[in-house]
């Protein structure tokens, strides 16, 4: 099926000096609550993923996991939707390679090393600088895409509450360089896809098809480091019924829903708004942890859970009401108002 490049209308509060009827107003709150509603839904399996992945790294490594889930993830997408996409120019195709390279196979790769390297709590407060990554790229790289102060204050704000919930318990902030640095790597990594993403988007194709075809570039990529990391073609081990469930899981939901959801988010919402959603995912882990391994929850985490949802909060809010009220006191006291 062949997807024109024009086939997104260019929204109206776009074009200067247009002013929106209450009709188009009202359908674009509603488009803009779907897509916060599709990006919530995403996180919060996303940030479930972890449990499962933890039970899996008792039989699997964490490629084998990786290569397995995506997969089942690329033959869904085939299932649900078997036409094939076909480009408006075959120059765009850099576009889904790049995005399967920086989205599936590196973001995952250098994320499951750095684990291996540093702390997982160095490496949860570092990979939630994405948004800030993704802020700047889209300030270079996507017209009308620009961070304002809610967004710097909201980061500020979030990443505290991470920092509490990751390093909770412990006293002294300890640096594994190596690890570390993979990590801010993979915060690059994903905000690069998210840019990607937001221009694929840009270009009319559906989220469905757009993600299936990274995720064909992501195993592509996956593939040469298939002999070098190791990896086993057990059967009996992806057979039991605690894995199968964890792998489907991971592959159906985790990757082929979630990823179209999270592409369809960037297309209605931007790549900021989209990505700061990653602030609730060490959130959503911590919550789950406490109903599915009954872990405790303390202060520490309370209080950091409380902050991410505030710097969530602050960073999506349409204006930053302190700085307008204070730029009308000083607008008034300049006209003697």
């Amino acid at each position: 099926m062949l997807y024109r490049a024009d086939a997104q209308a260019v929204p109206a509060h776009l074009h200067p000096g247009r002013t929106l009827s209450a009709e188009e107003e009202n359908m674009a709150d509603h488009k803009q609550l779907i897509g916060h509603l599709a990006a919530l839904m995403t996180i919060i399996v996303w940030g479930i993923t972890f449990i499962s992945t933890k039970v899996l790294l008792r039989d699997f490594t964490p490629l084998e996991i990786l290569f397995i889930r995506f997969t089942l993830g690329w033959l869904a997408l085939w299932l649900v939707c078997p036409r094939r996409l076909v480009l408006t120019d075959r120059r765009q195709e850099w576009l889904f390679a790049f995005a399967g390279l920086t989205g599936v196979t590196l973001y995952f790769l250098l994320e499951n090393i750095a684990l291996t390297y540093s702390f997982a709590s160095n490496v949860g407060v570092i990979v939630a600088v994405a948004p800030f990554f993704t802020a700047l790229l889209a300030f270079r790289f996507l017209d009308g895409e620009r961070p304002r102060a809610n967004f710097f204050l909201g980061f500020v704000v979030a990443i505290t509450g991470i920092g509490l919930i990751s390093f909770n318990g412990s006293t002294v902030l300890q640096l594994n360089p190596l690890g570390d640095l993979l990590a801010v790597l993979a915060a690059l990594v994903w905000a690069v896809y998210s840019i990607l993403t937001r221009k694929i988007g840009a270009h009319g194709y559906g989220s469905l098809q757009a993600t299936r075809r990274i995720f064909f570039y992501g195993l592509l990529f996956m593939l040469p480091c298939l002999p070098v990391l190791g990896f086993s073609w057990d059967t009996a081990r992806v057979l039991k019924p605690v894995n199968l469930f964890n792998l489907l899981f991971l592959g159906l939901w985790a990757s082929a829903l979630c990823f179209v959801t999270w592409t369809f988010s960037i297309r209605r919402l931007g790549a900021i708004k989209t990505v700061v959603y990653i602030y609730l995912v060490p959130v959503v882990t911590v919550l789950t942890s406490v109903l599915v391994l009954h872990e405790r929850i303390t202060w520490m985490s309370a209080m950091g859970t409380a902050l991410t949802l505030l710097g969530l909060a602050i960073s999506e809010m349409r204006r930053f009401r302190l700085w307008k009220s204070a730029g009308h006191m000083v607008r008034s006291g300049e006209t003697g108002d």
